[in-house]
């Protein structure tokens, strides 16, 4: 794990490697590619404390051994507007991150404060037509499936590609 610094702290839920790339494959057809430097992820907080890196690290091993893997259900797609998103829905998710949030509230910004709204984004920064029709193509084939959320990842926002610090297998 690297060094405590300034960099915020981004907080994601490791998906079952199946839908990973199902996930992965959609972003590297439709997100612009030279924007696109991340894998698809479903971000649980944006900006955590970097100086707290040890702290957070410890509440988050604490978590992910209490937790049991997630059945995600992947239940449709959203208009972000710019772009599209699938949405998943799971009652246990919501309540992790609600705990999540008691145990940062001191730490979190307003953004992070909000209740959870699970989603992989798979295109986004497109022109609001070009998004549309990604919407419709998608929606006209789409059926629901299962996911699994599998851990938290910790990751450190440094302007751009993001850098892996820790993973946290559930271990419920």
């Amino acid at each position: 794990m690297s060094q405590p610094d300034d960099a915020p702290l981004i907080l994601t839920l490791t998906l079952d490697a199946t839908s990973q790339t199902y996930f992965n494959d959609l972003r590297q057809q439709h997100f612009p590619p030279k924007i696109n430097y991340l894998a698809a992820h479903l971000t649980l907080f944006h900006h955590l404390p970097g100086p707290e890196l040890a702290t957070v690290s410890e509440e988050l091993r604490h978590f992910s051994r209490e937790q049991k893997p997630l059945p995600l259900q992947v239940a449709g797609l959203r208009s972000l507007g710019r772009g599209v998103a699938f949405t998943l829905e799971n009652d246990e998710l919501r309540a992790l991150h609600r705990r999540l949030q008691t145990a940062f509230a001191a730490h979190l910004t307003p953004q992070d404060r909000q209740k959870l709204q699970p989603h992989v984004t798979i295109q986004n920064k497109v022109d609001p037509a070009e998004a549309r029709q990604l919407l419709a193509e998608l929606q006209a084939t789409f059926v629901p499936f299962e996911a699994q959320g599998t851990g938290l990842h910790l990751w450190a926002y440094r302007n751009g590609p993001w850098e892996s610090l820790a993973e946290f297998p559930f271990g419920g």
